[in-house]
């Protein structure tokens, strides 16, 4: 089969996926703006022509940079389609748009879309957290606008899947019938416990069995609940002085609201604790190599992963299989994955008071929660394993058998 992969950022998503079709023998293709090369895939890049209007209406702005992306992407398509070439399939990240119009240049392929969200004005990440966001009209006209390009997307798509079921149930009920429930994938034969790990961060050497709390994410901002994490660490190693915290993550913003001018997230909160945090034991590491991160995973005694209802990080599945100990927020996106008590432990999002509390009493008693560590590896092993469940099941969806 002729097979054309669309993401911005290709592979993204698409990195165990596209080279796995391509080594079954599919011919496989790719439209990206960047990214990376991917062997056994022939990447063709394209650049949008232009940029935004000046004065374009602040609603609309979203939705006109998408158009810009899609017009891009299928001028490209038709110079790929004028040399011969015919896809049997379209899998397509319809996020920013470039998929919009390649329907109009193959109407025969099938197109498949990964959808991650569809955003609302009300239930979801916006209005969630009121230290941060304003609900009002405008906002959530903005909000409304913002799903245009989404829209259009899922009205061209003959299917698709999203990574959970809490992201699926974010699209309008019209279109839900169209999607599978797929998860991305975890490599659980690298993504392992290991109670020999170490590692060495700034002349430090972090063992396995010692107490150390983890909190990672892309960037450090409030939308995954860094701030609710910093207003506990204080408490934490107040009450446990031998724990230590590694954190990892950028100062950037890759989801929620830029901070203010000449700020990030990531000091606004640290200066917030500071004088009340022994800065001896808090270690920023910023972001790490993927060999490192999973050293972090390993040695972890407790993970804290919080997050608004918004698209689950790939880290929250990856400390299950790990056989971490997760205190998660008890939010959808995790209460899809972790039954309280079960496999991790829940607390809200906003008592900061109760996640001290709770990471506190995990890193007093490891041997009461050892149960809670294999219950995670299992998770991970039985719902979200690469290999054995989620590629063969995107596979069967995109070459239909």
């Amino acid at each position: 089969m002729n097979l054309l992969f669309v993401h911005q950022n290709f592979p993204g998503q698409f990195k165990h996926l596209a080279p796995a079709l391509a080594q079954a023998g599919h011919r496989v293709h790719a439209f990206a703006i960047g990214g990376s090369d991917v062997a056994g895939v022939e990447v063709l890049r394209y650049k949008p022509a232009r940029g935004n209007g000046r004065d374009t209406h602040a609603y609309a702005r979203e939705f006109e940079t998408k158009v810009i992306r899609g017009e891009a992407c299928a001028t490209a398509a038709l110079q790929l389609k004028a040399s011969g070439y015919t896809p049997d399939v379209i899998i397509a990240n319809p996020g920013w748009g470039e998929s919009l119009f390649l329907k109009d240049v193959w109407p025969q392929a099938r197109m498949l879309a990964l959808i991650e969200f569809y955003y609302a004005a009300q239930g979801l990440d916006y209005g969630f957290d009121a230290e941060f966001h304003r609900t009002d009209v405008v906002d959530a006209a903005q909000l409304r606008a913002k799903n245009a390009h989404l829209l259009l997307a899922l009205e061209a798509m003959d299917g698709g899947w999203s990574p959970t079921h809490f992201q699926r149930n974010t699209v309008p009920h019209s279109y839900r019938g169209r999607l599978e429930v797929i998860f991305d994938g975890i490599a659980t034969d690298v993504v392992r416990p290991d109670a020999a790990a170490t590692l060495s961060v700034a002349g430090h050497t972090f063992r396995a069995g010692e107490e150390i709390v983890t909190f990672i994410n892309r960037n450090l901002e409030p939308m995954r609940g860094y701030h609710r994490f910093m207003r506990a660490l204080p408490e934490i190693l107040r009450r446990r002085p031998n724990a230590v915290a590694l954190i990892i993550g950028g100062d950037g913003v890759s989801y929620g609201a830029a901070p203010p001018a000449g700020s990030t997230w990531q000091q606004i909160f640290l200066d917030e604790v500071r004088e009340r945090l022994d800065m001896r034991r808090v270690f920023f590491l910023g972001r790490v190599p993927y060999g490192e991160y999973l050293k972090v995973l390993q040695v972890s005694a407790c993970h804290v992963y919080l997050t608004y209802p918004f698209v689950l990080g790939w880290s929250c599945i990856e400390a299950l299989s790990a056989g971490g100990l997760v205190v998660g927020s008890a939010t959808p996106p995790v209460q899809e994955v972790i039954a309280h008590q079960k496999n991790g432990l829940l607390v809200d999002f906003f008592d900061a008071g109760a996640l001290a509390d709770t990471v506190i009493d995990s890193l007093a008693r490891p041997a009461h929660y050892a149960p809670l560590r294999a219950a995670a590896r299992e998770t991970a092993l039985t719902r979200y394993d690469l290999a054995s469940l989620c590629l063969p099941q995107q596979m069967r969806l995109i070459t239909n058998t």
